[in-house]
């Protein structure tokens, strides 16, 4: 199901963050006066892998991934296995390694063309929101074009190759502009921003363009037209669909929505696994450049 040329890729790729990371890391909880973990048989390296792993095995349930595949086929490669329970504390543990690899070296680079959009994550149907406890003073009811939601927001900014280039997380009821305003979002970006309606603000816009970013949005109905967008621009506008195609594979395949997580450490791990594990796919939705010549496009 899963080759062994990409079981090495992601192992390698952890275990070399691992070994400049878990020394300053366990130093760190030290001086902060906490214990350090308990030893395992497995390295973290390893369980950082069978976390990405699992999001790319098209299971639905961690537990039934761990116990009917890799307990069974992956031996080989994982010869210190430790129980399932062992597991799901373990995999508490990697949250910390995982956000700092995935902020570090788990993403894409920008190119200067640029998509940002957000999608909803339920954590619960909006029926038994009053009786959720797992995620109570954490998620926020928020609105969004398909209705009223219990839940946080992704924001992820991509770039015309479908990779990932920085994400958020907030709560439901967070303004989609917002993280925009954020100077650590704003650091890998260049070039030009295309995004929905929701991004307009003149405001934003200046914030922006003065930190060499040009946000390009459709205008709405009424509001007058200054001046002609360009029709580079005006193609970008409507390819603008690749990040929808993305979001659809980050929740049908790799899985950062579903409501049967029990601790919100445990959540925020598989939405960081998944994120990673969507960058270390080979094909991901992108433009195809050889059916357009985009210097043909551009108006003088």
């Amino acid at each position: 199901m899963i080759s062994d040329t990409k079981i090495t890729q992601i192992f390698c790729s952890f275990d070399d963050f691992c070994k400049d990371f878990v020394p300053f890391w366990q130093k760190s909880l030290l001086d902060n006066g906490k214990k350090r973990f308990r030893k395992s048989k497995m390295s973290l390296a390893e369980v950082m892998t069978i976390e990405v792993l699992f999001h790319l095995s098209g299971f639905r349930n961690f537990k039934k991934f761990y116990i009917g595949y890799v307990c069974k086929y992956l031996k080989k490669d994982f010869p210190d296995l430790v129980s399932y329970n062992r597991m799901v504390e373990l995999k508490q543990q990697s949250f910390m390694p995982l956000a700092i690899y995935l902020k570090t070296l788990g993403l894409a680079k920008c190119n200067g063309i640029s998509f940002i959009d957000s999608t909803p994550l339920r954590v619960c149907h909006n029926r038994r929101i009053n009786g959720h406890k797992t995620f109570k003073k954490l998620a926020e009811r928020g609105h969004c074009s398909l209705g009223w939601f219990y839940g946080f927001k992704l924001h992820i900014v991509t770039n015309d190759c479908g990779g990932i280039i920085d994400f958020m997380l907030t709560k439901g009821n967070v303004d989609d502009r917002k993280p925009l305003k954020t100077a650590s979002f704003l650091k890998k970006l260049f070039g030009k921003l295309f995004g929905d309606k929701g991004y307009l603000s003149k405001e934003l816009f200046t914030n922006l363009f003065s930190n060499g970013i040009h946000l390009v949005t459709k205008l709405k109905r009424n509001m007058k037209t200054k001046c002609v967008t360009p029709l580079i621009d005006a193609y970008h506008l409507r390819k603008r669909a690749i990040i929808e195609t993305i979001f659809d594979q980050l929740k049908n395949i790799f899985q950062v929505e579903h409501s049967r997580h029990r601790s919100p450490v445990n959540y925020f791990t598989n939405i960081f696994s998944a994120l990673i594990a969507y960058n270390f796919t080979e094909k991901k939705p992108s433009l195809k450049k050889d059916l357009v010549d985009t210097k043909q496009l551009i108006l003088f």
